[in-house]
């Protein structure tokens, strides 16, 4: 086979496709990816093509989701799920350092960052824009995680091109899909003609490059990018959501007193779902964990959320005591404020926050809202 270069495009059919497991286990990765498991569509390390959802698709809605059959066997034919990428690069509970005891005083010991490198197969666009998101936020500053940045340094990015939109998607609207631009070692396109079923795969890197030496591949018919460009189209014509961002900083930053934010606080359980599915959200709490004998302390990081509340405590008062005060604070955190913290917004248009809110809670709606319906005139009594 030729040597392949960054943008170059092969074919890989249908019955070959196990191959591209193999020549990653060849080279060491273990390979991560979307597997049907609890009713859900969910990221787990796989062994090869039999664990993927094959033939599933998923239907999502403001505080719903199902599985049904499709009527082919697409591989990837299904657009997010509960989980997100997150959970490998930055995970919900982690040891960061051990303190042992040495003389009247304590040395203290990293936690390594052991374990393979790791393939993530079947990463959407917006998934690699909310990576890309947790790069600046923990390695894009003075200060750098060093397990995130030793975990993220071992991935290969196989992105897989969105064919279908889910309900609350809004990808379109925030600049992140459904086609992948950039961020991706593979980009795959999934193609369904009748009886035939092959991927389009293109080279994103070096590295993806070198995976493909092992793989099968035939040349690609000078037809078959219009064909990708036409499923990538045809997905971001069916997005379930759409959010206006025109102006959205100042919108959300200057409407604070805004009546919306009661009302939706009303229906708000504080439940923290929206922020433990969202790829991007990075709240985190941390303790000390002696041993009885005092000789050694471990500190250990854990997922938390704004909508605690107790994330903000301060002097033993919560900062934040309101449903309306911290989901205002996610908002405008995630749509405004990230901005000036990141230069992004916190958002990729994933549809997770709607989709696993128990009462259907749609930020896209509480946008809308609050951009159409005027405030009501501020008072000294009404201002929270």
């Amino acid at each position: 086979m030729d040597t392949l270069k960054v943008g170059d495009r092969r074919v890989l059919e249908r019955h070959d496709f196990p191959s591209l497991f193999r020549a990653l286990q060849a080279k060491g990765y273990q390979v991560v990816g979307p597997t049907v498991r609890d009713g859900a569509i969910v990221y787990d390390q796989l062994s090869g093509v039999d664990d993927l959802p094959v033939g599933w698709t998923d239907r999502q809605e403001a505080g719903k989701y199902r599985l049904e059959r499709r009527k082919d066997e697409a591989l990837f034919g299904y657009t997010v799920g509960p989980f997100s990428w997150k959970k490998f690069l930055y995970p919900s509970h982690e040891r960061l350092w051990t303190a042992s005891r040495d003389g009247p005083s304590f040395v203290i010991t990293p936690e390594p960052v052991d374990g393979p490198p790791l393939a993530f197969l079947g990463m959407r666009a917006c998934e690699l824009a909310g990576v890309s998101v947790q790069d600046r936020v923990f390695m894009g500053g003075p200060y750098v995680d060093p397990g995130y940045a030793a975990r993220r340094r071992k991935v290969l990015r196989i992105a897989v091109q969105c064919g279908q939109a889910g309900g609350t998607c809004f990808c379109v609207s925030m600049g992140t899909g459904p086609g992948v631009q950039e961020g991706a070692d593979l980009i795959v396109t999934e193609v369904l003609e009748g009886k035939r079923h092959y991927f389009l795969v293109q080279v994103g890197s070096s590295e993806g490059a070198a995976v493909l030496s092992d793989v099968p591949l035939k040349a690609a018919a000078p037809d078959d990018p219009a064909k990708a460009d036409a499923i990538v189209s045809r997905a971001a014509a069916s997005m379930g959501r759409a959010l206006d961002t025109d102006g959205i900083h100042d919108l959300l930053l200057k409407n604070l007193e805004h009546p919306r934010w009661e009302i939706v606080a009303r229906r708000c359980l504080s439940c923290t779902n929206c922020t433990m599915v969202c790829p991007t959200c990075f709240c985190s709490n941390q303790e000390e964990v002696p041993d009885l004998a005092v000789e050694k302390v471990e500190r250990w990081r854990r997922w938390d959320s704004c909508f605690n509340l107790g994330l903000t405590e301060m002097h033993g008062q919560a900062v934040r005591k309101t449903n309306l005060s911290r989901y205002r604070q996610w908002l405008t955190h995630k749509l405004a404020s990230w901005h000036d913290q990141f230069g992004t917004s916190g958002c990729v248009g994933c549809g997770r926050c709607i989709t696993w809110c128990p009462v259907g809670i749609d930020l896209t709606e509480e946008v809308a809202a609050i951009r159409t319906v005027p405030p009501a005139p501020a008072t000294s009594e009404g201002k929270k």
